[in-house]
């Protein structure tokens, strides 16, 4: 037999091995959805693939947007009474919430930052929130006081390492005008900006009440 012969009967026996094997796979095994992904499309042309690709990115990444602004909402925020009935109601009387200017800060103004690495990053620490909600941590009045002092210490802090990043959203130190300021305001803003201090370092409170037991140092 000619060697050229031998060499085409062994290609044949190859794919017919090939398509045994697939074959096998088909019947279940774990191997036929990756083999089936990772093969060739005989079907579709690469433009085609890639519209496909593309119109899947396109409506991920919109479902995806659509429920990190659903739940930086104000609505989504208070939807559980844990929130509701209480640091909302403290915010209601405050500045933050009405003022003559007429500009008021959500939930998310001051507790989620507009950077979105920082804002991710921000989602994913909320988790330990809705774990909170699923086991009733603070489902009572009683239960939120306290976890209060613990719960914004954890606040404080995270706003501290990121230099109080969510006041800035609206606040800045080297655009206020401390002329027009009070002189206690003034002065304390000018020693933070030389000292380097943040927001969160003298405004707890500033939206909700504080918690009994705080130490001097907070």
């Amino acid at each position: 037999m000619a060697p050229g012969t031998r060499f085409l009967m062994w290609i044949k026996s190859v794919s017919a091995g090939s398509g045994d094997h697939r074959k096998r796979d088909r019947k279940g095994s774990p191997m036929s959805l990756w083999k089936t992904l990772a093969s060739p499309s005989t079907r579709w042309s690469v433009l085609g693939l890639l519209l496909a690709g593309g119109a899947g990115g396109i409506i991920f990444w919109g479902g995806f947007n659509t429920v990190v602004v659903w739940t930086n909402a104000e609505k989504f925020c208070i939807g559980c009474h844990e929130m509701r009935d209480n640091v909302y109601v403290e915010l209601q009387k405050t500045i933050h919430y009405s003022n003559r200017s007429g500009v008021r800060a959500t939930c998310a103004d001051c507790h989620v930052p507009r950077e979105w690495t920082d804002k991710m990053i921000r989602k994913v620490m909320a988790t330990r929130e809705l774990w909170g909600k699923l086991v009733g941590s603070i489902d009572t009045p009683e239960k939120f006081e306290a976890k209060r002092l613990e719960l914004a210490q954890r606040e404080w802090t995270r706003m501290k390492a990121n230099d109080s990043l969510e006041c800035r959203n609206c606040h800045s130190l080297e655009s206020m005008n401390t002329e027009n300021q009070k002189q206690r305001a003034k002065r304390q803003h000018e020693l933070a900006v030389k000292n380097r201090e943040t927001c969160i370092d003298c405004h707890k409170g500033i939206a909700h009440n504080k918690p009994k037991g705080m130490k001097e140092d907070d």
